[in-house]
């Protein structure tokens, strides 16, 4: 491959990981933007993804229907989801009476990594086990992972609200949320 034909192909590679590290930002739907709300009209249903989480249980995207789901896709070679792994964590803990509920999407190979992760991290929910995207395939056109760490809010309707490529804080996943919650389910 000549030099010219790989410029093209870095300059996507740099684009796409600069804008997994950036921090999120609220827009009116730039698809450059890491953070991108989705007006309830426009929503989708988020498929029912279904399988076996870390640990061998079975767990359903669907068993969260009327909670705000902060669908979080991860890897524990990914330096940027371990670092927005305890923040997940403490969202979970500090939303979760609220009707908040992560759940995780790890993509790692094996299960052994991510279980290792999982305890590292003291992950305070569950994660689903996908490693060759079969799940993730399922999502509307649009709404499939391009990077990590890569997260979706889905409404209490089961409809996706929101996505973001960028880490998150507890704080940016309270203030994506809030609104989320004071919708009807």
């Amino acid at each position: 491959m000549t030099v010219h034909r790989r410029l093209p192909l870095l300059a996507l590679l740099i684009a796409v990981s600069s804008a997994a590290c950036s921090p999120p930002q609220e827009t009116g739907g730039s698809a450059a933007s890491p953070l991108v709300r989705v007006a309830a009209a426009d929503r989708r249903a988020a498929p029912d993804l279904t399988g076996a989480d870390l640990d061998g249980r079975t767990v359903r995207l669907g068993d969260y229907r009327g909670k705000v789901v902060v669908l979080n896709v991860w890897a524990s070679w990914c330096g940027p989801c371990r670092a927005e792994a305890p923040e997940l964590s403490r969202a979970q803990r500090e939303l979760a009476a609220e009707g908040v509920q992560v759940l995780g999407v790890d993509m790692d190979a094996r299960r052994e990594k991510g279980r290792a992760f999982q305890e590292e991290h003291r992950l305070s929910y569950p994660s689903l086990h996908d490693p060759a995207s079969r799940q993730l395939l399922r999502l509307p056109r649009g709404y499939k992972a391009q990077a990590l760490p890569y997260t979706l809010f889905v409404d209490r309707r089961g409809r996706i609200a929101a996505r973001c490529l960028s880490p998150l804080t507890e704080a940016d996943v309270r203030t994506v949320t809030r609104p989320l919650l004071a919708e009807r389910a």
